[in-house]
């Protein structure tokens, strides 16, 4: 039995090399499972972050990862074909950069998280700065590790693929305008912060807070819940209201009132607006004018500021001026108008 063999190996070797991957397997997945619950018991004693980036790398540790580091390893116990050797090398070898590239895709988003929370930045741009360059950094890595990976299949001539790829860079930025596009634009944004995370911006009639901004899109947040998601370049090609850069807000109040106002009435009303909204804190009165002559009213235009951007703060305020021309007018028995028709009916005889 001893004496047949699989690939120049007895089945006693075949044996002993399964043996030793599942032996492997399951050391690692211990060590694993030691170190976490290590970590575990550290992070129950003190709030420091280097523990929850350490659980975050062992996440990142794949169990299908470890088991074929076991089978690789083991290999070297038995003789195999020279082609299925180097073929289970070259391909430990992709699965050891795919999983270099999982750590240090948590590493570097551990730096700029740090950064951010060390230097407990809340400024919305420096936020937008940090995160662009977090994911700069991750393009820069997966892009090296591409390159190794492809100098490592053979057959693959890196510096030749590189060549075609430059000749071929032309046909290919026409293919991928739309793309390259998005990602300048995406870097016009971050170096141009025409508004950045956390901004409460208008784009044409969609209004929301911006969450992320990415290579390709930047979402917003709508005031109704759902997410708004626009590609960078339609973006800077509309125009943008950004309500966080506002430091007061200017209104523009219209009144009108019957035809059946006296000019007694008429001629006191814009000191009367004037006494009712200048007092007020956090309000700059403007001005208050007889605008004009309407089909059915006679209009009032009332200017004044608001000095503050949040807008609960100007709906209170508009609240407490409303509710105080209603009472000024009903006191004073001055009447709103409101679209009427007068139709006069002329009686003629025959």
């Amino acid at each position: 039995m001893n004496e047949y063999t699989i690939f120049e190996n007895t089945l006693q070797a075949w044996g002993l090399a399964i043996s030793l991957v599942i032996l492997l397997f399951l050391i690692f997945v211990l060590i694993r499972r030691i170190i976490r619950g290590c970590v575990l018991k550290w992070a129950a004693k003190s709030s420091n972050k280097i523990n929850d980036y350490i659980l975050d790398l062992l996440e990142k540790t794949k169990k299908g990862i470890l088991l074929l580091f076991a089978i690789y390893l083991s290999s070297t116990m038995i003789q195999l074909p020279e082609s299925l050797s180097d073929a289970l090398k070259v391909i430990t070898f992709l699965v050891f950069l795919l999983q270099v590239g999982f750590w240090l895709n948590a590493t570097i988003n551990f730096a700029i998280n740090r950064r951010l929370n060390r230097q407990n930045i809340s400024d919305g741009a420096q936020a937008t700065t940090w995160s662009a360059l977090g994911a700069l950094a991750k393009g820069v890595l997966w892009t090296v590790l591409c390159v190794m990976a492809l100098d490592n299949i053979p057959g693959v001539e890196v510096s030749t693929l590189i060549a075609g790829l430059g000749i071929g860079g032309i046909a290919i930025g026409l293919a991928v305008q739309n793309i390259l596009g998005d990602l300048l634009a995406s870097l016009s944004i971050v170096l141009d912060r025409p508004f950045v995370i956390g901004d409460t911006i208008l784009v044409g009639d969609l209004m929301g807070t911006v969450e992320h901004i990415g290579i390709k899109s930047t979402r917003l947040r709508s005031l109704s819940g759902e997410q708004l998601i626009f590609s960078n370049s339609d973006l800077l090609a509309s125009i943008i209201r950004n309500y966080q850069r506002m430091d007061r807000r200017r209104v523009v109040l219209e009144l009108s009132v019957t035809y059946q106002t006296t000019h007694d009435q008429l001629s006191a009303i814009p000191e009367l607006l004037k006494s009712i909204i200048a007092p007020i804190d956090g309000i700059t009165f403007d001005r208050a004018h007889f605008k004009a002559y309407g089909d059915s009213a006679l209009k009032y235009e009332v200017v004044y500021w608001i000095e503050n951007s949040d807008y609960r703060f100007y709906m209170d305020q508009q609240q407490e001026i409303n509710l105080a021309i209603f009472d000024a007018f009903e006191s004073r028995k001055i009447n709103f108008a409101y679209p009427t028709h007068t139709v006069f009916f002329e009686r003629t005889h025959i």
